[in-house]
This record gives structure tokens, C-alpha cells and sequence, in this order.
């Protein structure tokens, strides 16, 4: 009997060790704890898979565990004001200095855009909510934390708009000089999901011809800049990475714009362009746009364009990926130059690397002025794990790095 209860315990301790190990590159930091860390992601997405399957709960519904799970009432404390608002209808989670200046002069500001592929997160997780303590504190500024409608429950452009509403707002006159804020020294940061948005509210303010105060500066986290190739270099060498894989990464673009599994399908295998798309692949050539060092030994062939047999309409989501606000990389150079001075942070082991590598290159081409910080040793999200349980010393030296560019470029 004893025996049995030996072999027990030996086979469940040998299937736990199976499930926690992922095979992950040894140069990564604290492989190990990345390896646990990426367990709880993949059960619950397993449990999610399941709850689908039997009609019980979509999956996004169920990964919204993570939000609830790393969720906290931001209260206000000793350093940082915190209030609950909304600017044109749409939440936000302001934080100001506690100590109100009664000086002239002005502060910085940052917007943040959260992430969780337009599906998940919010801005009142205590990452964010500690992200947004630091800048606060670091840099003197107010920083719009913004809570936007999320997908599936709504589609692109909903999550764009509910930024850009923000935005404008608070680039409003007497806004500006409500928070004290100097309208010379305002930028827009986001990271994944969140990183797609600032890009693409960026292009969108230089375009607006009724908009009068410019931005500083873009930090880009890890961004999500395109949805037409979905099998770059990196997303090839990182499909099964923890945290954000592939098949993760392509869900996450379907459900931004439609509920319909067979986009879902065609995504995963990359053949989810249209004759609409067409004409934007140029964009997206990352034979052209990649250095060599990130290609991997990969050799460049173009997304397979779809025919069909009717036009797609006007709403339909095959039109939606070549729009720039969703996928600004989209766009031609001139569209791109005059952009704030751009802040782009990449890792090595994410599938959306390549996006944040050429998004940053044609940037710098059209004449803007870019930071491409890339971490060799990175994972995707990893600027977000500064938290306990999952508290990596490579997010705070990302922080740390992030708040001294802001400090000298904002």
C-alpha cells in the first residue's frame, strides 16, 4: 500500500513537472519563475478552451479572470492624488501629485493606454496602477489612465475611439490648465494592445486639422503595429514562447475585429488577406524592413492574398485590417513623418517584436527621432511583472529605463 502511495505521488509529481516546464531559452532571467509563472496562463487558457467547448462561458470571458485577479481600487495616498473620471463618456483613472503647487509652473503628462489585446486588462491592475504611482512621483506628472470598451463585446474602432475621445479631451485648453499641465510636454504611451493604440491615436492628431496642441512624444511597449502577416520571423521563432503565443496573438487580433472563428482560422494560417489588403503588404515587408540580425535565417515570402467572390463591404473586417488605426504601420512615410519623438521597446523572445522593430525603422527613415530600446533576454509583458507573485528584476530595470528617457525627452 505504501508502495502504491509512493507511485503516487512520484506520477503526479512527474506530470506537475511536464506541465510546468516549457521549453524556454536558456538566456532568458529567472527561467524558472517564467516557466510557473506561464502554468497559471496556460491552465486558465485551457480551462477557457474547455468552458467554450461546452457552451459554457466564451473565452475571453474566462481569461478576464487575470483582470479581476490583479485588479485594485486605486486609493489615493501620500505622493499621489487619485480620482475616477470621464472625459467625453469614457472612464478614466487620473493621478496627480498629492502635493498641489501653487507655483506657476507646469507639469508633464502621459496618457497610458493598457494592454490585453483589446480584450483583456484594465487600467485599475496594480501594475498599471503602480506604473502610473511611479511616473507620478519620478516625474512630476499627471498621468490619464484610460479604461476603454474592450472586444469582443466591442469590435474595432470602438477601443480606438474611446482613446482618441480621451485624448482630445484633455488636450483641451482649459483641461490642460485644470491638471496644471504644460501643453508642450505631453505624451501617449501604451503597451501590447495599448502600444497599437498610441501609435495609431499619434497619426490620427497629426491629421486632425482642428487639433491644436501637438504631442511630445510616443512610448511604444511591445506594440501590436499590423494584421497582415502573422507569420514574421518572430512570430515563427516565438509561436509557442510563454505568456503571449501565437495561437494567443491571433485570437486576440480576430476578436479585436470579429466574433467569426473563421477569421480566427484564417489567421492562423495566414491567409486572411483580401484583395483589399493587397496594396498595404508592401508595408509589411519585413525583408525590406528587418534587419538581418532579426530575421533568423527566415527567408521573406509574401502573405497569400485570398480572392473572393464578392466585394467586402463597407463594414466588413477584412477591410478593417489595412486601417490605420488599427494597423498603423499601414502607412505611407508621409504619413509617418512630422510623429512626436518615439520611445520604441522590443524583446527578443515575442512574437511581436518584428512589429516594434519595423515600426521603429520606418519611423526613424521618415525622419523621426526613435529610441529602440530592445532586450535580448526579454519576453512579452514582461514590463508589467513587477507585482508579487510574478515580480522579475528585468520589469523594473525596463521601468527604470522607461522613466529616465521620459525624464530627459518629455
Amino acid at each position: 500500500m505504501r508502495l502504491k502511495g509512493v507511485c503516487f505521488i512520484f506520477i503526479l509529481g512527474a506530470l506537475t513537472a511536464y506541465y510546468i516546464y516549457t521549453p524556454v531559452p536558456e538566456d532568458i532571467e529567472e527561467r524558472w519563475k517564467l516557466m510557473i509563472t506561464d502554468c497559471f496562463f496556460r491552465s486558465l487558457s485551457h480551462l477557457a478552451d474547455f468552458s467554450e467547448l461546452l457552451g459554457l462561458r466564451d473565452y475571453m470571458g474566462v481569461m478576464m479572470f487575470i483582470t479581476f485577479a490583479e485588479a485594485v481600487v486605486p486609493v489615493s495616498d501620500e505622493r499621489v492624488r487619485v480620482t475616477e473620471e470621464h472625459f467625453d463618456g469614457v472612464e478614466v483613472v487620473l493621478y496627480q501629485p498629492a502635493q498641489q503647487d501653487d507655483s506657476t509652473e507646469l507639469r508633464r503628462a502621459v496618457v497610458f493606454i493598457h494592454g490585453g489585446g483589446w480584450c483583456l486588462g484594465s487600467s485599475r491592475m496594480s501594475p498599471y496602477d503602480l506604473l502610473a504611482r511611479q511616473m507620478v512621483t519620478e516625474l512630476n506628472a499627471v498621468v490619464v489612465s484610460v479604461e476603454y470598451r474592450l472586444a469582443p463585446a466591442h469590435h474595432f474602432p470602438v477601443p480606438f475611439e474611446d482613446v482618441y475621445r480621451v485624448v482630445t479631451h484633455f488636450l483641451r485648453a482649459k483641461v490642460l490648465a485644470q491638471y496644471q499641465v504644460d501643453p508642450g510636454r505631453i505624451a501617449v504611451s501604451g503597451d501590447s494592445a495599448g502600444g497599437n493604440l498610441a501609435a495609431a491615436v499619434a497619426q490620427q492628431l497629426q491629421q486632425d486639422p482642428e487639433q491644436q496642441v501637438v504631442l511630445k512624444a510616443q512610448v511604444l511597449l511591445y506594440p501590436a503595429v499590423q494584421a497582415l502577416d502573422l507569420n514574421t520571423p518572430s512570430y515563427r521563432q516565438n509561436q509557442h514562447m510563454p505568456i503571449l503565443p501565437r495561437t494567443l496573438m491571433v485570437r486576440f487580433w480576430s476578436e479585436y475585429f470579429s466574433s467569426d472563428k473563421s477569421l480566427y482560422r484564417a489567421m492562423l494560417a495566414n491567409a486572411h488577406n483580401g484583395p483589399e489588403s493587397a496594396s498595404l503588404l508592401k508595408f509589411v515587408d519585413w525583408g525590406a524592413f528587418l534587419p538581418e540580425r532579426f530575421r533568423g535565417g527566415y527567408n521573406y515570402t509574401a502573405p497569400l492574398v485570398v480572392s473572393t467572390a464578392t466585394p467586402a463591404s463597407a463594414d466588413s473586417p477584412l477591410r478593417s485590417l489595412g486601417d490605420p488605426r488599427a494597423s498603423p504601420l499601414l502607412v505611407p512615410d508621409a504619413a509617418l513623418r512630422g510623429l512626436p519623438c518615439a520611445y520604441v521597446l522590443t524583446c527578443e523572445y515575442d512574437v511581436l517584436r518584428d512589429d516594434g522593430v519595423m515600426y521603429a525603422m520606418r519611423l526613424r527613415q521618415a525622419g523621426v527621432n526613435v529610441t529602440h530600446e530592445y532586450y535580448p533576454s526579454g519576453f512579452h509583458g514582461a514590463l508589467m511583472f513587477t507585482t508579487w507573485p510574478a515580480d522579475f528584476a528585468i520589469a523594473h530595470r525596463m521601468t527604470d529605463n522607461l522613466i529616465r528617457w521620459l525624464q530627459h525627452n518629455l
